[in-house]
């Protein structure tokens, strides 16, 4: 509708949701910019204060710093291992197990979707999950990043609610000209639910993706460290080393002067690190989230 031929309320009600939408999206960019800038900027030069959206001298030593571990290309490996192969896996055997429980005729249904919204509300505690993961050898292994994680009870509801929406007659077609539930759910439910498993299948690979604690607490092995882990021992000792350094150093303020990587410097090039993967992957299903974000909205 023209925006001229609108009333003063409505054109006084569509200034103000753009003027709210506008200030949503500087407050999501503009920090980002910022986190660039000091990324690219020498850590000792951002400690001057002054930059906000440009680097003042551009430097690449903050992730050079990042990335002189010897290790950083095994857990880029590792990282891309089990964000691939975590990601399918979870997605397909997810959706499979919906499509399931979406059935009316399945014995017991009602009960195994009770257990799983229970999981959502309570847990065993990080001890037992250890303690459970040793019994069954998966400690200090590559599938502890991977086997533990295939199932979400929320994604089994999410996937569950939009199976739900897909007309029972496809289905009752399919069966008639002789197609099992294997080939129903391949040739005609996956296809047709492609928003949701790329909605899906993007939080699953984000949560992978970002993980450092699966590393940090249930691997010992240095070569099984994804890189998430791995930046954050060594943000965690560049901090370490800055305390030190400024204990030891006292009013020698010529040992501070000589470093020029800081600690809050490195954090942010490690944020550009581990965020910039996932922002080249989201416009190839960016066009998907309009549909996924309405699942579950209607009803027939």
């Amino acid at each position: 509708m023209d925006f001229h031929k609108l009333s003063v309320g409505e054109k006084v009600f569509k200034v103000i949701n753009y003027l709210i939408i506008i200030a949503l999206c500087l407050s999501i960019i503009l920090p980002f910019l910022n986190i660039i800038a000091l990324a690219f900027n020498p850590g000792k030069d951002a400690e001057k204060g002054g930059i906000f959206f440009w680097p003042r001298i551009w430097s690449l030593d903050n992730f050079k710093h990042a990335f002189q571990a010897a290790s950083i290309g095994v857990a880029f490996k590792i990282s891309i291992f089990r964000t691939v192969v975590g990601t399918i896996a979870s997605v397909l055997l997810s959706a499979m197990a919906a499509y399931a429980l979406k059935s009316k005729t399945l014995p017991g249904g009602r009960f195994f979707m009770m257990m799983i919204f229970f999981t959502m509300l309570f847990g065993g505690g990080t001890i037992p999950f250890y303690m459970l993961l040793k019994s069954i050898h998966l400690t200090d292994t590559i599938w502890v990043y991977i086997i533990p994680s295939l199932y979400s009870a929320w994604n089994l509801i999410v996937f569950r609610t939009f199976f739900q929406q897909i007309h029972a007659s496809l289905e009752e077609s399919a069966r008639i000209d002789g197609y099992n539930d294997m080939q129903i759910f391949m040739k005609i439910i996956m296809p047709l639910s492609r928003p949701v498993m790329a909605v899906i299948a993007l939080f699953t690979a984000v949560g992978h993706w970002n993980d450092w604690f699966t590393g940090a607490f249930f691997v010992r092995k240095e070569s099984l460290r994804p890189l998430s882990t791995l930046l954050q021992e060594m943000l965690m000792s560049a901090e370490a080393m800055r305390d030190t350094l400024n204990q030891a150093a006292g009013t020698r303020y010529d040992l501070l002067l000589k470093i020029q990587i800081t600690s809050n410097s490195l954090k942010m090039a490690t944020i550009v690190i581990v965020v910039t993967p996932i922002i080249l992957i989201y416009p190839f299903v960016q066009r998907y989230f309009a549909k996924g974000v309405m699942i579950g909205s209607m009803k027939e």
